[in-house]
């Protein structure tokens, strides 16, 4: 196994970024294994899927939430489709090993635990809808790895409870603020608990972004945050119920980008005199000095129209202009020459 980053003592690592490609590839393990390359490829630091055993999580009168696929005629159905055997599931995980990529599947079922343990995963992602599942709990923390844990369906009575069960299993802990709304629009993103949970349950920190965009993920990376899981899709025109709220691959590679990009310029406060320092030599060109507006000759006692403000700033500083008011030249002067405190009579 991969060394784990998915814990709560990680805070100056960078965040991991969680592609979760759910039900993406459709039942196609060559798509789930194109998945990984182009996640690894994107930048982002974990792959993600999901373990359905249709006779273990479901009955043939699981209703559909929306009609979606012309082919399945039931839900029961569609799980089925989806389902992998454990040899492939070996497979996709080595593969994302290979790809540097740190392997997660969320599991429906206690039978998908099962697997998944033999398999090997990084962490566990616990999804919305099974925070109160107390089996499936109990057989993720017989296998001790970190806990990431999505609240999309919970109130906080309930994120208490499945915290204070995490806790006493001393299993590292992120807590992910998440909305079920598919696609969740921003007034219900939620980014104000994030900070929340951080102090409330002084663990990691993230967010489950259903908002099929990069913005939200960016925002919550201002804040501070261990993990962002993210939907993915090669294309929006692609077929699946999860397509509406993920974003593309090239999506994901901005996003990445733009999160290292945030964690670096947090990780670097400015300190504006030192800034302004080692910008002198800029200054120099881009300020402006005074100059003459016309030709001068020695004698002249200057007024404020016989002066110009021009650039470099090499000369008597633009500020200074009314202190070279009423001096008297020593010397000519032509017009946009640069006047220096030489060119004035030594006052007595």
């Amino acid at each position: 196994m991969l060394e784990s980053r998915f814990d709560d003592s990680s805070r100056e690592r960078p965040c991991e970024i969680v592609a979760e490609v759910a039900q993406a590839h459709d039942g196609s393990l060559g798509m789930a294994h194109a998945y990984i390359d182009a996640i690894s490829e994107a930048g982002a630091t974990a792959v993600k899927f999901q373990t359905h055993i249709a006779a273990a999580e479901s009955t043939p009168d699981e209703p559909w939430r929306v009609k979606f696929s012309p082919q399945d005629v039931t839900r029961y159905d569609y799980w089925k489709r989806m389902e992998f055997t454990e040899e492939q599931w070996h497979g996709l995980k080595k593969h994302a090993a290979d790809c540097h990529l740190k392997f997660l599947s969320s599991p429906f079922s206690v039978e998908a635990v099962d697997l998944l343990t033999r398999v090997g995963v990084d962490a566990w992602k616990v999804a919305s809808g099974e925070i109160n599942n107390a089996p499936l709990f109990d057989r993720m923390a017989a296998h001790p790895v970190p806990i990431i844990l999505s609240t999309g369906m919970s109130c906080l009575g309930d994120i208490d409870a499945v915290v204070d069960r995490v806790k006493s299993r001393r299993l590292p802990l992120t807590v992910l603020q998440c909305t079920s709304a598919y696609p969740c629009p921003p007034e219900k993103i939620g980014l104000n608990l994030i900070p929340f949970f951080r102090e409330r349950y002084d663990c990691g920190v993230g967010l489950s972004d259903h908002s099929g965009t990069i913005f939200a993920g960016l925002a919550a990376a201002t804040i501070g945050i261990d993990v962002l899981e993210v939907h993915v899709t090669f294309d929006r025109k692609m077929f699946g119920p999860d397509v509406p709220v993920s974003i593309t691959i090239t999506e994901l590679g901005e996003l990445v980008q733009g999160i290292r990009f945030i964690e670096k310029m947090k990780a670097n406060p400015l300190d504006k005199d030192a800034a302004a320092s080692e910008m002198a030599p800029m200054r120099r060109l881009f300020t402006k000095s005074v100059v003459a507006g016309v030709d001068l000759p020695a004698g002249t006692v200057l007024e404020m129209h016989h002066l110009k403000l021009k650039k470099p700033g090499t000369g008597i500083p633009a500020e200074q202009i009314t202190g070279v008011v009423g001096r008297r030249l020593c010397r000519d002067i032509r017009a946009d020459q640069l006047i220096s405190n030489n060119d004035f009579e030594q006052r007595r």
